[in-house]
């Protein structure tokens, strides 16, 4: 008979400590955090620059900062005033391709 009882009074234990475990994210749930910043943190400055090309040619493009190691990419344009690849009528494919042209130190912009 008392062990019974015990059984029992340890089933309704279970269950208490079962029940508190699955609703205990419906009375307190767990705080939730966006994520910050874009998926891509590049920084493109506005209008059109003169780009030197490695083979020393000089073309107009746009610059492109990569926010999180600090490189330096430049996409030819071909036109000055378009924010956008902009190519002859026999030229098929409007993408511009990147260069590298340096790198920013950020690391080393601290204040002391």
């Amino acid at each position: 008979m008392k062990l019974d009882w015990f059984v029992k009074s340890l089933l309704v234990a279970i269950a208490i400590f079962v029940g508190v475990l699955a609703f205990r994210p419906v009375a307190h749930p767990p705080s939730v955090l966006a994520q910050g910043g874009s998926p891509y943190p590049f920084f493109i400055e506005q209008g059109t620059v003169s780009l030197k090309k490695p083979d020393g040619n000089v073309t107009w493009g746009k610059v492109v900062v990569d926010m999180r190691s600090g490189d330096v990419w430049g996409f030819p344009m071909k036109a000055q005033n378009t924010p956008y690849p902009v190519y002859g009528p026999g030229d098929n494919s409007k993408v511009s391709h990147p260069m590298y042209l340096g790198r920013m130190a950020f690391d080393e912009a601290v204040r002391q």
